[in-house]
């Protein structure tokens, strides 16, 4: 990790919705001595943010600012050259993230960002993960709900299994519920996803292509099929988004996930008249993305910059169930918390920013998934700030909260 440089963290896009989130929770949650900064392209702005922070912190009156465009590489190489770690809230990140990781991964920077884009993340593997390689750079992606309880979650249920595990086949399911508001960020990056399908098949097809095979081992992440899940308690759809792929690619890097491992990654819906509302409004929204016209009248239903209210956020949560099973053992874990796509999703990065940061962590670079990168270190950090994960069966026979994790 590279340690001569002004400032422990960064955080660009701090003017956004969920980046003044993130600023916040830094705010509380930064240990004594961090030197850390806000970055954005409006000096205006960026100092109304840090006037609102400054309103319950004094002493942060004088917390840095720095000035930079996405569109600038050479101010964004700055950035870089002066963070140890930098938090990226700014997006769709198909349109504005790769400067940003260009120069995190040249300058042997940790970066973190809140995507949950797949063609991005590959599009980012195939240009910038040997150079990250090179200069040490840790390149994590989906740092918010899209991906950390899922992909955190799993590597908590693998480590609940029987010991011995790790030399047998290892299969997970997720079941996710949650319920939440949508930002006008959100909303852009979906639509703009929804609109590439096409690209995003074929920049999956060549990452696939150009990854550097298992030996000895086999990693999936299969499609499940809708129906009724007794240990869900609920109808489950299956969600062929983001979190799949990454729980997979963090198999790939773990040993400890088996000699054979496959994932299925399920939407939980308690009522089938739900269900099927959200499978046709799923189909929608995809429809609405292929016709240009149609795709900005969605947009601007909600504007970027736009967000839900703090009482919208205080309604929030989430639930993950993962169900483990290896040779004949099942273990039944839980990962919860509340609103899902920012208050808890702020907090998420935040904690993998400042994990990076200051935590022993394993020696990893390039791009890589929270789960290979900090792992139960992460988990610690998580479980200290709320966020639970739970075992719920075997019933555990330590203190409720606690987990064991294996080597």
């Amino acid at each position: 990790m590279v340690q001569e440089r002004g400032y422990d963290l960064v955080l660009f896009g701090a003017t956004g919705f969920t980046g003044g989130l993130t600023a916040a929770y830094l705010a509380s949650a930064v240990p004594d001595g961090c030197r850390w900064a806000l970055a954005g392209r409006d000096l205006g702005k960026l100092r109304a943010v840090r006037a609102r922070l400054a309103a319950d912190r004094p002493a942060l009156a004088e917390l840095p600012l720095l000035v930079a465009d996405s569109a600038d590489p050479v101010a964004l190489r700055e950035v870089a050259a002066a963070a140890r770690v930098v938090i990226s809230t700014v997006g769709p990140y198909l349109r504005y993230g790769e400067p940003l990781v260009a120069a995190c991964a040249e300058e042997g920077t940790d970066y973190v960002d809140l995507t949950g884009e797949p063609e991005f993340v590959d599009r980012m593997y195939l240009r910038w993960h040997r150079t990250a390689l090179a200069s040490g750079a840790r390149i994590v992606h989906a740092c918010g709900f899209d991906s950390v309880p899922h992909d955190l979650g799993v590597l908590f249920t693998v480590n609940a299994l029987p010991p011995g595990s790790d030399r047998l086949p290892i299969s997970v399911q997720g079941f996710v519920r949650a319920s939440g508001t949508v930002s006008g960020g959100t909303l852009d990056s979906a639509l703009t996803a929804f609109s590439r399908l096409l690209p995003m098949a074929c920049t999956a097809r060549e990452r696939r292509a150009a990854e550097p095979p298992l030996a000895g081992r086999r990693v999936r992440a299969v499609t499940g099929r809708p129906r009724r899940s007794r240990t869900a308690g609920a109808w489950v759809l299956p969600l062929p988004i983001i979190d799949g792929q990454i729980v997979a690619r963090s198999a790939a890097a773990l040993p400890g996930y088996g000699p054979d491992f496959r994932y299925a990654h399920h939407a939980a819906v308690k009522r089938l008249p739900i269900a099927v509302a959200a499978v046709l409004g799923a189909v929608v929204l995809v429809g609405l993305a292929q016709v240009p016209p149609l795709r900005r009248a969605a947009s601007a239903l909600r504007r970027p910059g736009r967000g839900p209210t703090e009482r919208q956020r205080a309604d929030g949560w989430f639930t993950v169930r993962f169900v483990g099973e290896c040779a004949g053992r099942r273990v039944v874990a839980e990962v919860s918390g509340a609103d899902p796509g920012y208050t808890e999703s702020a907090m998420m990065l935040a904690e993998s920013a400042l994990s990076l940061a200051f935590d022993t962590l394993p020696p990893t670079a390039g791009q890589v998934t929270t789960a290979a990168a900090l792992g139960t270190a992460l988990i610690d950090r998580l479980s200290a700030a709320g966020l639970r994960f739970t075992v719920l069966d075997p019933p555990p026979s330590g203190p409720p909260g606690r987990f064991t994790a294996r080597d």
